[in-house]
């Protein structure tokens, strides 16, 4: 099979991509190795004002529970989008037009 992404015929990954372009994806992806951080505050700040506050409040204790899936379920969604995002932006953006593949 040929890869996904530049057409050579090489075993593949998982993704469906060579040894060499999962090397570039790796190499390129590092550069945003910040992307974490956003995801993990967004999530941590979700699971403080639920599994803290609410308890304060009044509310019993299973909802302050359900407060903790809720914020690294929030902290795993957003993660996995932007691993995704990142991987679009990669496939798009990554190699000159000329070594893109055409469609004949």
């Amino acid at each position: 099979m040929s890869c996904a992404r530049c057409n050579t015929e090489a075993p593949l990954s998982k993704q469906g991509w060579c040894a060499e372009c999962d090397r570039a994806y790796d190499k390129w992806v590092r550069q945003y190795a910040s992307d974490v951080i956003w995801p993990l505050l967004t999530g941590m700040t979700i699971l403080t004002s639920v599994a803290l506050v609410l308890p304060l409040l009044g509310v019993g204790s299973l909802i302050a529970t359900l407060g903790v899936f809720t914020g690294f379920g929030t902290f795993y969604g957003l993660s996995r989008y932007n691993v995704r995002r990142r991987r679009r932006q990669f496939l798009s953006d990554s190699l000159p037009r000329a070594y893109l593949p055409s469609k004949t």
